[in-house]
């Protein structure tokens, strides 16, 4: 049987692909607006919270701003160290990226930023199923957050070419509620 850590690896390699053989204009128009069939479902005061993407992941910036723009708190996961559990800060711009500070797993909110918890998290992810399960980079961040706070609506975003028919779910991987790719939506679970 194939570890996580080979199946992550796989995974990497075949997102990295994926992205590379993208034409630069269709790269611009991919994950540009959330489907209305995921926004029907967010209400007006929701706080939105997204990932900072880095290179190969599904880019979340133009869903960030265009929930900023309707008035939503958007929020970005925040670190107290390499071992600190993951929280959210509010992300005051998402327009400008020189109001965040370098953190232990890359940019975040400043820590004078408010603290927040979202009732909408946007997850990232290596691998999915069409039945909601996910693996992500192999720290648990995401997994531990979602299962202490239930009933946030966890949406997923991915390359189609990140699908997979099985993953080695193990008790503590929480589920997705939809995932959103370029072509298609996953959902809801």
């Amino acid at each position: 049987m194939i570890t996580k850590q080979e199946l992550r690896r796989r995974l990497r390699k075949a997102r990295r692909q994926h992205m590379d053989a993208l034409p630069d204009a269709v790269r611009a128009l991919v994950f540009n607006r959330p489907p209305a069939a995921i926004t029907e479902k967010i209400p007006e005061t929701a706080v939105i919270g997204f990932y900072r993407a880095i290179p190969g992941e599904a880019p979340t910036d133009s869903y960030a701003r265009w929930f900023f723009e309707r008035g939503h708190r958007i929020a970005l996961p925040a670190f107290d160290g390499f071992e600190g559990a993951m929280h959210f800060r509010q992300w005051a711009n998402p327009y400008v990226d020189d109001e965040l500070e370098p953190g232990a797993f890359g940019l975040q909110p400043p820590a004078d930023a408010p603290e927040v918890v979202p009732d909408v998290l946007f997850v990232p992810l290596v691998g999915f199923t069409e039945r909601g399960e996910r693996i992500g980079q192999g720290g648990g961040h995401y997994d531990r957050w979602l299962a202490a706070h239930p009933g946030v609506l966890a949406i997923g975003l991915a390359w189609d070419a990140q699908k997979v028919d099985f993953l080695p779910v193990e008790e503590h991987d929480m589920p997705l509620s939809t995932i959103v790719t370029p072509t298609r939506l996953y959902g809801p679970f």
